[in-house]
């Protein structure tokens, strides 16, 4: 009897060991065909398969070397003459390299310009204004050009994918780390840090608003974002000071009743007006100090008029996809939970190794109800199609369960 056992769990091994093989091996394969020549990979059964936490962590790897190096190919010329267009919009950009290079890749600020609403000429000469403000201790300091010369020159809704290319690029090319990647702005660019920075938010490890307007932006999408906000206090145009105020108070009332999020700064400079000589230079070493939360427990998704598909582990498609819309939701071991889900009916949670236990039953609540209990599956095609859509490799998923919300 025990030989018996023995045999059978010897056979369910090289079993196993050998779809591994097949798996990983098919994988290899389809990605030794040129790119123009590779079937849609949701075609192929290996990537389909259920596959181990090892099969995933290896696929990753070599999904990502061959994302990287098809980049390496189509982007060089853009890289080289800094200069993005996508969608018959332009975005130049420049940049300067401080420091060391540590373990783990550079930081990178996006430092976004001020002006607005004005001649060509005019905005040129803050771009470059721009590139003499900052120098942080280490990391590249890059200064896009706005593609407009609009008021709005920075969150029109264009410059949401330019930033996912730009920082896609930059993590590349230049081995930027993904979860040191920061975002800032003065006057006109501090209107555009308000906007881009909760819709944008799990793109960053921090941000830092400097004499810039909100608009209609709201902070309650910057849950897991440290955001450093300053201003002058005679900065009185379109009430800065008093609307920079306004969202000190508001940050901090969202701190007290979740006492895990909203990390702020806030500072009014003295005396100053919308110049403020540099002062507000204190935000870079603030934002040094913090990486990308990535993961988080616990989900703030505040939809702007610009609108996203992905916020962290959660994804809508794209019938369900409204401006303003909000989504909480929160995670806890083997537990999702739906708080907020207006007007939504259908959702999804992307899921990987970092978030649960893929051997163990995962369940999903919203209003007190179990809407799914069951054990999921790792799959090649969720990991290709989570890094396809941002081209991020902190934010590969290799799971998705499918939720359906019922009124």
């Amino acid at each position: 009897m025990k030989t018996l056992l023995y045999l059978i769990n010897l056979i369910s091994f090289i079993a196993s060991a050998h779809a591994d093989k097949d798996t990983i091996g098919s994988l290899k394969e389809w990605l030794s065909l040129a790119e123009t020549n590779r079937s849609p990979i949701i075609e192929n059964e290996f990537a389909i398969t259920p596959i181990s936490k090892e099969e995933a962590q290896i696929a990753k790897k070599i999904l990502w070397e061959d994302h990287a190096s098809s980049i390496k190919t189509s982007r060089a010329k853009e890289m080289k003459q800094k200069i993005i267009s996508l969608d018959g919009k332009t975005m130049k950009f420049d940049y300067l390299v401080f420091g060391e290079m540590p373990e783990g890749g550079r930081s990178l600020y996006i430092s976004m310009h001020g002006g607005g609403g004005a001649p060509a000429q005019v905005n040129d000469g803050q771009w470059k204004n721009q590139m003499r403000l900052y120098k942080p201790k280490e990391g590249i300091y890059l200064c896009p050009r706005a593609p407009t010369n609009t008021w709005n020159l920075w969150h029109q809704g264009h410059i949401d994918p330019m930033f996912d290319r730009l920082i896609e690029n930059l993590i590349v090319f230049k081995n930027v780390n993904p979860e040191k990647v920061y975002l800032m702005g003065y006057s006109a660019g501090g209107d555009g840090v308000y906007q881009l920075a909760p819709r944008m938010c799990d793109r960053f490890a921090a941000a830092a608003m400097m004499a810039g307007h909100p608009n209609e932006s709201t902070p309650k999408g910057l849950r897991n974002l440290p955001f450093a906000l300053q201003v002058g206090e005679n900065d009185k145009s379109y009430r800065r000071n008093k609307i920079a105020a306004s969202w000190g108070n508001e940050l901090a009332k969202l701190q007290e009743k979740d006492l895990k999020g909203y990390i702020h700064f806030i500072k009014i400079h003295e005396g100053k007006g919308h110049w403020m000589n540099l002062e507000d230079s204190i935000a870079v070493p603030w934002m040094a100090k913090y990486k990308r939360n990535r993961i988080p427990n616990h989900i703030v998704w505040q939809q702007d008029d610009v609108t996203h598909k992905r916020s962290y582990w959660l994804s809508l498609p794209k019938d369900q996809i409204k401006a303003r819309q909000l989504i909480t939701a929160s995670r806890k071991n083997q537990r999702i939970d739906i708080h907020d889900i207006a007007e939504v009916s259908k959702i999804e949670i992307m899921l990987n190794d970092d978030m649960v236990d893929f051997n163990e039953p995962i369940s999903v609540h919203h209003k007190d109800k179990i809407i799914f209990e069951g054990k999921i599956n790792r799959s090649v095609s969720e990991i290709h199609r989570t890094l396809k859509e941002r081209g991020d490799p902190g934010l590969i998923f290799s799971a998705r369960l499918n939720i359906e919300i019922k009124k």
